[in-house]
């Protein structure tokens, strides 16, 4: 490993990845994918099945080991290849407090109650005390319009109810960067403005996010700067209006079409 205490480029840069490569065996998965994100930027990632969206993510919270480049977040910065391994223990941890993750699935702890499941992290990983945990777990249940729920198992909970305290439980390690992947893509269609609102108001408060989505409508409202991925390559990027509105690549001109019958706007 090589977890330096370097500072990235610019201090407005919060995250910045360059020349990334990840394989699954013959598969190149990511092939060589640079970009940087800045300190309260909200970037979202879009592309077909398969592009490697959701393994750039993976990538950045170290959930993956690329087999080559750099990844960097705040001042953290890791190298991987030839010569480098990947961070382990306490540095590892260390690294990944600074990321909150929000997945497909949402993942809660079956045995916990939502304000439970939400205040675990702090308590486990970095040691607060249960009861300023409580405090802090109860103020985010509200934040995601859960107060009322946080007594009750996720067997209780709706789809879109789970993955709001899945932010919460996300938000509660106080990260600097949030990474969201399709969260909504498991939901009912009923369920998905819910946690869309949650986000929304999340990019209104200055979270630097990343975002990993099929929903158009929500990334043309919310993205600062969005980001289209094709066969592990970024093949073109730019403002809401430049990528949605006017692709230039004909991959993402087909890519959009299915979508530009349904463009809307986000929830508010």
């Amino acid at each position: 490993m090589s977890a330096a205490n370097l500072p990235a480029a610019s201090d407005d840069v919060m995250i910045r990845i360059t020349d990334l490569h990840k394989h699954y065996a013959k598969l190149h998965a990511l092939k060589g994918v640079s970009l940087t994100v800045k300190r309260g930027e909200v970037l979202f990632v879009i592309g077909p099945s398969g592009c490697g969206k959701s393994t750039l993510l993976r990538c950045i919270n170290l959930l993956e080991e690329p087999a080559a480049g750099t990844v960097a977040v705040g001042e953290d910065v890791i190298h991987f290849g030839p010569g480098h391994r990947m961070p382990s223990g306490g540095v590892l941890a260390k690294y990944r407090t600074q990321i909150g993750m929000v997945f497909q699935q949402f993942d809660l702890f079956p045995h916990m109650t939502a304000i439970q499941n939400v205040m675990e992290g702090p308590v486990t990983v970095k040691g607060i005390r249960r009861k300023q945990a409580f405090t802090l777990a109860r103020e985010l249940l509200k934040k995601v319009g859960l107060s009322e729920k946080e007594n009750n198992y996720p067997r209780n909970l709706s789809g879109g109810q789970a993955q709001r305290v899945a932010i919460a439980r996300a938000l509660a390690m106080q990260p600097r960067v949030m990474l969201f992947d399709e969260v909504t893509s498991a939901l009912d269609p009923e369920l998905v403005g819910e946690v869309l609102g949650v986000m929304f108001q999340l990019a209104e408060e200055g979270t630097t996010m990343v975002v990993v989505t099929h929903e158009m409508a929500f990334a043309s409202e919310v993205a600062d700067r969005i980001v289209f991925m094709d066969a592990g390559q970024i093949v073109e990027e730019g403002t809401a209006d430049d990528v949605l509105l006017q692709p230039r690549n004909p991959r993402l001109q087909s890519f959009l079409a299915r979508f530009h019958h349904n463009m809307g706007t986000a929830p508010s």
